[in-house]
Formats: structure tokens, C-alpha cells, sequence
């Protein structure tokens, strides 16, 4: 008889153009498992959002294998101790998992490496990062140059389908239920907005088909929160339930040569990835290092704001709308999550750690590396970042990007606010009883900010 072959799965809860399960597939029968480890990110353990989507994943990754035969083993604990005693235990000739790039993955897939025969393959991303290098041989730390030497190396490979021959090995292994690791939020259950969201490979799949379908409107429509202009494909992406190969394809064949301004937010995640691996503290530690000194507020009235800007309660009509969608969906728009991320480090001057740390609780698809150099370049503290003086005017951005129906939408008391006093009511003078009233006003918060970095 042949020897099992154990797939770890992690950030890539999918079947098809899954590179380690198709490789343990082709040496064995399969045994599948997943170790929900809390202890090796520390403080980057996901988030509440996170736990909701990745209950509904597994749940469809489960049903997906057990359709080949192949249970999904479900352990909670130190992934390396788990996954070697789980290969001794059940005789496994060796594991296989994708490479991830997290620094604690990183240091984990060292550890098993030491206990057991393991394989990493790639998938997580178009390209190992470690392969795109500069003609002198470095790493790059600006996007640009990076997207330009990865994109001499696209296309990806083809995505490959389900692979043929998957079975399960005939062995009985406890598991987990994954009911006990109470990853959904019961009291109170504030995951009554998330219905829009279909979690696993095919929900990814059909989120791809209907943004190919309006791919051609992407570049003049995707900085509009008002209309469906983004793929929505990030939380799929991020977890693992598409392969950005699969995307770029389906993307390339949709819209042919002119699907460069989506590829290359694909590339962005590339590039991110490539910044942690070179990196590992950029969720913690400024790029810059002349930002320690910046002078960020604290005391009972920046906490005030801070709370303020949570619960989509600043005044700022634009800011408000994205803090609550977030809340309530999981997502934000994107061209709002800048704009939002703007205020809170520049018209409040909060750390930005602060606020990177909100995201990552809130956010479906808060990836390490994207939330981390995201937050960065906005802040201005990273190595390739948008400089600190360069602010963003919400009330300004809000009408440049016809944000109206937006705001009424997720800020129910401007909902009968009319015409293009919805971005700013209270300079309109219709602001409603029930809205704040601005929380600082623009040119002061500017000021402000122009003062603190140029203190540094």
C-alpha cells in the first residue's frame, strides 16, 4: 500500500490550481488538514471578520474534498507540533503545503521542515517575489520597478482544474468540529450584514465571472463607491479560494490589452508580499525611520476622535459612510479605505498602527502584507509611500468621485440630504439633528499635521 501524503492547508482553501494538493495527490492518498494556530502570528492572530469567513470557507472546503473521499482533518493549536505529530501518527511519507510569506509562516515552515519531509510549493501569489530582482540582483522596494520586472515574467502559468486521481487515505484521524472553535460571533451577532458574501472556491469563481463581465468599465468605474466598479475578489483572494493566476487569466482573456490597470492591482499584491519578505516588522515599525520622532496625538481627546472615526461618526460624510460599511459588510470600498485611512493619521494625527489594527479586525481580506504596506505608503512612513504633506480632502474627494448615493446609502440620517450637499451639510447648513457636527475642521487638521511633520 502506499503511504498517505498530508497537504497543510492554510491561506489556500481551494482544490483547483492548487499546487501542493495536486502534488500529494500524485504520490498518495490524501490526507487534508488545517491547523487554526492562534499563537504564532501573536498580535497579527486574524481578526473577527476573518474568523466569520474562514468558519464558511472551511465549511466549503470540507464539502469540496469530501466529494473526492477526502475528510478535512480540523486541529487547533501549534501548527508545527500538530502537523509532525499528525505525520508520525498516521505514517505520512511527507507534507506538502504552498509557501506563505507572513514572517511567522515563514518561521514555522522552517521548523517543520526540521521534523518532517516537507515541500512548499508556490501559488500564493504570481511569482516568488525572491525571483523578481533587480538587475544588480537585489530585491526591489519601489512598485513601480517591481511591477515592471514582474510583468516581463507574465504570464503565470496556466491554472491547472482539480486534480485527477484525488482520494483519501483509509485511515481514521480525530478531528476537530469546527462548531467548538466558535469562530462566528453569537452575542451579539454582529455578522447580520455579511449575507452578501459567499465564502469558498465557488463563491470565488462566481464573484470572477460577474466582475469579467464589467471588466471593461473597471478603470473609469473603480474609484466610484457608489457603483460596482471593483472586483470584490480580495477576500477570496486573500484566502486562499482562488489562485491570482486563475484571475489574471480570466481578467487578460476578458479584456485583452487593455487589462493592465486590474493586472496590475494584482501585481500590488506581489509587491506587498515581497516588501514582508524582506521586511518582517513592516506591520509594527515605520519604513522610515525618521517617523519614530513623528509626534502622534494621545490623551482622552485623540481617543475621542479615535472613537469617533470607528464608528463612522466624524462628521465628515465620506469618512463616515466607508467606516460603517466596513462594520456592517467586511469590506470597503477601496478608493474609501484611502480616504478614511487619510483622516485618521492625518486630520486626527493617530498612529497609524492604531488604525491598521482596526482594519485588521474589521477587514474580510486584511492581509499582512497588504494591510501593513498599505497603511505605510498613505501615512507616508514607508519605504515607497505617498508623501505625509500630500493629504487627502475628503470633502473634495467625495464630490470628484460621486459619492452621493453612497453616503446616503450607509448614513441613513443624510439619506434625504439633496443634491451635492450630501458631501458637506453642515457647510451647507442642512446638516440633521442626528449627524455630528465635524469633529476638526479640514484646514485646522492640516495645519496641524504640516506643524507635527515638520517637527520631524
Amino acid at each position: 500500500m502506499t503511504d498517505p501524503v498530508l497537504v497543510w492547508f492554510r491561506q489556500d482553501l481551494r482544490l483547483a490550481d492548487q499546487p501542493a494538493l495536486a502534488a500529494a495527490a500524485a504520490a498518495g492518498p490524501v490526507i487534508a488538514v488545517y491547523v487554526l494556530d492562534d499563537a504564532a502570528p501573536g498580535a497579527w492572530a486574524i481578526g473577527g471578520a476573518q474568523r466569520w469567513w474562514l468558519h464558511h470557507s472551511l465549511t466549503s472546503l470540507a464539502a469540496d474534498l469530501h466529494a473526492h473521499g477526502v475528510p478535512l482533518i480540523l486541529r487547533r493549536g501549534d501548527a508545527v507540533t500538530t502537523i509532525a505529530a499528525l505525520a508520525k501518527e498516521t505514517g505520512a511519507a511527507a507534507v506538502h503545503a504552498v509557501h506563505h510569506y507572513e514572517p511567522w509562516w515563514k518561521a514555522a515552515e522552517a521548523a517543520l521542515a526540521e521534523a518532517v519531509t516537507l515541500t512548499l510549493h508556490p501559488g500564493m501569489l504570481l511569482d516568488d517575489p525572491d525571483r523578481v530582482r533587480t538587475g544588480s540582483g537585489g530585491r526591489y522596494r519601489m512598485f513601480t520597478p517591481f511591477w515592471k520586472a514582474l510583468r516581463q515574467r507574465m504570464p503565470p502559468p496556466e491554472p491547472t482544474g482539480v486534480p485527477r486521481g484525488l482520494t483519501g487515505a483509509s485511515v481514521t484521524i480525530a478531528s476537530d468540529r469546527l462548531a467548538d472553535w466558535a469562530l462566528l460571533p453569537t452575542q451579539p451577532d454582529w455578522s447580520t450584514g455579511f449575507d452578501e458574501w459567499t465564502p469558498g472556491e465557488v463563491g470565488a469563481h462566481a464573484r470572477l465571472r460577474a466582475f469579467t463581465g464589467r471588466i471593461a468599465a473597471y478603470e473609469q468605474d473603480r474609484n466610484r463607491p457608489a457603483v460596482e466598479g471593483t472586483s470584490r475578489l480580495s477576500p477570496h483572494l486573500h484566502h486562499g479560494e482562488i489562485s491570482p493566476a486563475a484571475v489574471w487569466h480570466a481578467v487578460a482573456a476578458a479584456k485583452a490589452g487593455d487589462a493592465e490597470p486590474y493586472l496590475r492591482e494584482v501585481g500590488w499584491r506581489d509587491f506587498t508580499s515581497n516588501v514582508i519578505d524582506i521586511l518582517p516588522d513592516y506591520a509594527d515599525a515605520n519604513g522610515r525611520e525618521i517617523y519614530d520622532r513623528m509626534p502622534w496625538r494621545t490623551g482622552k481627546a485623540a481617543e475621542a476622535d479615535f472613537r469617533a472615526w470607528t464608528g463612522g461618526q466624524t462628521g465628515y460624510p465620506i469618512v463616515d459612510a466607508g467606516m460603517r460599511q466596513l462594520w456592517v459588510t467586511g469590506w470597503m470600498h477601496n478608493r474609501v479605505r484611502m480616504i478614511a485611512a487619510s483622516f485618521v493619521v492625518k486630520h486626527l494625527l493617530i498612529d497609524w498602527r492604531r488604525a491598521e489594527a482596526w482594519y485588521w479586525d474589521c477587514l474580510f481580506d486584511a492581509d499582512y502584507g497588504n494591510n501593513s504596506v498599505n497603511w505605510q505608503w498613505i501615512a507616508g512612513t514607508g519605504i515607497d509611500s505617498n508623501p505625509f504633506g500630500r493629504i487627502m480632502a475628503p470633502l473634495t474627494q467625495s464630490p470628484k468621485f460621486d459619492a452621493g448615493d453612497y453616503i446616503r446609502a450607509w448614513v441613513p440620517e443624510l439619506a434625504d440630504v439633496p443634491g451635492d450637499a450630501v458631501h458637506d451639510p453642515e457647510e451647507a447648513g442642512c446638516r440633521p439633528n442626528g449627524y455630528p457636527a465635524k469633529i476638526v475642521g479640514h484646514r485646522e487638521a492640516r495645519e496641524r499635521a504640516l506643524q507635527a511633520v515638520k517637527a520631524v
